[in-house]
């Protein structure tokens, strides 16, 4: 199951695609075909948005309705610590 974390970070990483391809729209030294390609990927990557967002916005109310739950994962790290050797 997806996490309210991870669909964050998925529509940031998503968001920063849309960021960049239109850096890519607007440059000077490229041609109308390579314009159209990168404005087709825009739209994939908005339809993208779009999904992550509702998906988002359902398990959200599906967690303040209490029809899920989320859980708590808690970090088991071993490295920095001397007990755990190598």
């Amino acid at each position: 199951m997806e996490t309210i974390g991870s669909l964050v970070d998925k529509l940031s990483i998503n968001q920063l695609k849309i960021f960049h391809m239109n850096e890519q729209c607007a440059r000077d030294d490229v041609d109308e075909s390579f314009r159209d390609e990168c404005k087709a990927r825009i739209d994939i990557l908005e339809s993208q948005r779009h999904d992550l967002m509702e998906e988002l916005d359902e398990l959200y109310s599906d967690i303040v309705n209490s029809k899920k739950q989320s859980k708590v994962y808690r970090q088991m790290k071993m490295y920095n610590e001397k007990k755990y050797k190598d």
